[in-house]
């Protein structure tokens, strides 16, 4: 009987990182939640997957901003079950950033957590994923294709995101299937004043689906694309109701 599938999932602690866990821990999967602060809702994630499975998720710590960190948390990654079988790329910083008041340290920021960590930690843990004939999943954004106004340095930070997974997808054939997923319109931002009431129901009404989507069915799609055999690498899909349809949030 196979070992089960070992997962690592960045910025797993909360949203739609702890939704993906719950998700593939219900298919039998062995989990490595990353966490960068949110040390006591990773503890409790790991918990509560743990009081249905015992030591079936281990939490690990890391700056995806700092090299060594990075470096560290693929070696750490192989550490309880000797093997990678899924990467999933999750974690992101996203806030705006108006053209005329970006700075440097904004646009590292969100570059580091949405495209610089991405690629060197696929980058490090590429040979254990070579070995388990495993999956990535890169978490981009509908706005990696059409940008929206106000967020010039995430738009960017995600449309390279998009391109990380068409080119990984390229490096690593044919052992490893590389595909992503660009959510529209799924969890409203934390703590952002430029998603206010009115602006919620201005883009409500522009969603052909009429409806946000769920946090459970971005995970839905991240199992299927991490555990299902198939001809699918190179993807990147929309979950977004339709919304890339009416033009994106503009």
């Amino acid at each position: 009987m196979p070992p089960p599938p070992t997962i690592l999932i960045t910025g797993a602690a909360h949203r739609l990182g702890a939704a993906t866990a719950r998700a593939l821990h219900s298919r039998g999967c062995n989990l490595i939640i990353h966490y960068g602060r949110s040390a006591t809702a990773a503890g409790a994630l790991a918990t509560e997957l743990n009081g249905y499975r015992a030591g079936s998720a281990v939490t690990v710590a890391a700056d995806l901003s700092d090299d060594a960190a990075i470096a560290a948390l693929a070696k750490r990654a192989l550490e309880p079950w000797g093997r990678l079988d899924c990467l999933i790329n999750n974690a992101s910083s996203f806030y705006p950033t108006p053209l005329a008041e970006a700075t440097p340290r904004q646009w590292d920021e969100l570059m580091s957590s949405n495209l610089r960590a991405p690629f060197f930690l696929s980058r490090a843990l590429a040979p254990a994923l070579l070995d388990s004939a495993g999956t990535i999943v890169n978490l981009a954004d509908i706005n990696g294709r059409q940008p929206m106004p106000g967020y010039p340095v995430y738009n960017i930070a995600k449309a390279g995101n998009i391109m990380l997974t068409k080119t990984l997808a390229r490096e690593l054939a044919p052992r490893v299937r590389v595909n992503g997923i660009a959510p529209g319109a799924i969890l409203w931002p934390e703590g952002d004043a430029g998603f206010n009431a009115d602006t919620r129901q201005r883009l409500l009404a522009k969603i052909p689906l009429g409806r946000m989507g769920t946090a459970d069915e971005i995970a839905a799609l991240a199992v299927l694309l991490a555990l299902e055999p198939g001809y699918l690498s190179g993807q990147v899909i929309a979950v977004d109701g339709g919304l890339g349809l009416a033009g994106g949030y503009d």
